[in-house]
């Protein structure tokens, strides 16, 4: 039998922490890629991940070993 989503964990220990960025730290993050947020690339909405008051059009930062990758919410 299937167990509804809110009976998941949200965060496995070894998922990558994501967070979201302000308006203004979006805004800085745009104009140094001097790239819009059309042009990054997507993570859905419904995404167990995302942390609980992120609406579309929000940008995440995923903090890896590698660096830190950016993804707008669609």
């Amino acid at each position: 039998m299937l167990r509804p989503l809110s009976n998941l964990i949200k965060m496995h220990t070894l998922q990558p922490k994501h967070s979201k960025l302000t308006e203004k730290e979006s805004e800085q993050l745009l104009s140094e890629l001097n790239v819009s947020k059309a042009q990054l690339p997507k993570i859905l909405s419904t995404d167990p991940v995302l942390p609980e008051d992120c609406v579309v059009g929000d940008i995440i930062k995923i903090k890896r070993k590698e660096g830190d990758f950016f993804r707008v919410v669609v």
